[in-house]
């Protein structure tokens, strides 16, 4: 039985689509070039952030609940880079990659229109492997947002772009940002 105050399908889904879409913006009115470059020291960029999160929502979304995977992934291929799924390489268009997310999006779309929140699915890698979509469905929430606040800092360091979308910067728009961030440099700077 689902508790009263459980979220609805419904309401997952809105909150999943609303990570999506703010990964999505991160990568408008950037140059090719600063969509791919590796921005921390450990290489991550915004268009690697979203072929991960297509490739994640792939597999969890469709090959956890014994559904067909609609696409290829050579970067799951035995002998593939551990990382593969987290930069574009050359060959790879922007665009190709934000098709790859969309496709995601669409299988998903058919495992939530086609199983309940309850029904069964596996996720090998997991101790316990035993999961529900509803948990499935949490757990890329989580993801997503996760990846949506990185992708947040790496494009605010770009050109200064932040917030969730585009209308909704969740920031104050007349503030003294210099201001701000010299008393928070102060504060730091008392404990050297």
């Amino acid at each position: 039985m689902t508790p009263m105050n459980a979220p609805s399908k419904a309401q997952l889904v809105r909150y999943l689509q609303a990570g999506r879409d703010a990964m999505v913006w991160k990568l408008d009115g950037i140059s090719e070039y600063d969509a791919r470059r590796p921005l921390t020291p450990t290489g991550t960029n915004l268009l690697g952030l979203v072929k991960h999160l297509a490739s994640v929502e792939l597999g969890y979304f469709t090959e956890s609940f014994g559904r067909q995977c609609p696409v290829r992934l050579p970067w799951y291929d035995e002998g593939a880079d551990d990382n593969a799924d987290l930069w574009a390489t050359a060959e790879e268009t922007r665009e190709d990659i934000l098709e790859l997310y969309r496709t995601a999006w669409r299988a998903a779309g058919e495992t939530f229109e086609e199983l309940d929140l309850d029904a069964p699915g596996r996720v090998p890698w997991w101790s316990p492997s035993e999961v529900t979509l509803g948990q499935i469905m949490v757990h890329m929430i989580a993801e997503t947002n996760r990846h949506a606040g990185h992708a947040d800092i790496l494009r605010e360091g770009i050109d200064g772009a932040a917030g969730l979308r585009p209308s909704v910067t969740n920031l104050p728009q007349d503030y003294d940002w210099p201001a701000h961030v010299a008393r928070v440099q102060a504060a730091a700077a008392a404990w050297r």
